[in-house]
């Protein structure tokens, strides 16, 4: 709270952070020399690959020491950030955050420590900004975490012995709305499809006093690309759902074979192939 964000940047991130770069291979590295840092892709021979969007490890000040001393002790952190269109895929998100979670913790041995030293692991965060949630989840920011029970006596274990894990749901919203503040406000407008570039520099200089360098200005464009391309996919995927329907329905109804239900709805000859495939998946 007490560090701007260029004081973060230089000082507390302690790696460049990796989009889609490094592969990990916790299970061909176990007789390896022990290295330091992160990679976004992590890969079991048991477990498969698992692909991370943006993986990096921070570092932030505790309180063993106190705040203005130069030899201040660090906490380390490894924190991966994921952006999320759809947030019912198919499974809860939050078990597949849980998921990540455990390999970023499976897979610093080798890495972080060996052998016995447990000790050292670090403490890891998933983080996933939800930016089309339902209705009920809008606006909000949740988080999932291990928490110590005493169901007979009364222990109180050292936290930073067990608190290892944590899972961020970060659902936006509107980010006209007034209900829209703080990160959440600052994401939202961030990840809109329907704000300009010029009008996102606006609100993120005037209400959130980030200076607008050239190629910040250009990281902002680009996420408005990224915005509508993120949308247009999107609608491009509702019309062949709903294409893929009608071939179906005309071939139930209509006795039609595929391709005659694709002449009557006048379907391109080099999109066919895509249809027929859909079909396939459907039955």
């Amino acid at each position: 709270m007490d560090c701007d964000i260029h004081e973060i940047a230089e000082k507390y991130i302690e790696e460049k952070p990796q989009i889609g770069e490094i592969p990990v291979a916790p299970d061909e590295r176990q007789s390896a020399p022990v290295i330091q840092g992160t990679g976004v892709e992590d890969t079991t021979i048991t477990e498969g690959t698992v692909t991370f969007d943006i993986r990096f490890t921070a570092a932030v000040p505790s309180d063993y020491k106190s705040a203005g001393s130069p030899d201040r002790e660090k906490i380390g952190l490894i924190l991966n950030v994921e952006a999320q269109n759809q947030f019912y895929p198919g499974y809860p998100l939050v078990k597949r955050g849980i998921y990540y979670c455990c390999r970023m913790i499976s897979s610093q041995y080798g890495t972080v420590f060996t052998g016995s030293h447990y000790e050292k692991i670090k403490k890891v965060y998933s983080i996933w900004i939800c930016t089309t949630p339902p209705k009920n989840r809008e606006h909000t920011i949740t988080s999932y975490a291990l928490a110590e029970n005493n169901f007979v006596g009364q222990v109180k274990e050292e936290q930073k012995n067990y608190d290892l894990l944590s899972v961020f749901m970060i659902c936006l919203g509107n980010p006209e709305t007034e209900v829209e503040c703080g990160i959440l406000k600052l994401l939202s407008v961030l990840f809109s499809s329907e704000l300009k570039a010029v009008e996102k520099k606006k609100v993120l200089e005037e209400e959130f006093h980030i200076q607008m360098s050239q190629a910040f200005e250009e990281e902002v464009s680009q996420m408005c690309n990224l915005s509508e391309g993120v949308e247009q996919k999107g609608i491009q995927k509702g019309m062949q759902r709903a294409l893929t329907e009608s071939i179906k329905n005309l071939m139930d109804t209509m006795n039609m074979t595929a391709k005659e239900a694709m002449d009557a709805l006048k379907i391109k000859e080099e999109d066919r192939s895509q249809y027929t495939e859909l079909l396939k998946i459907q039955k």
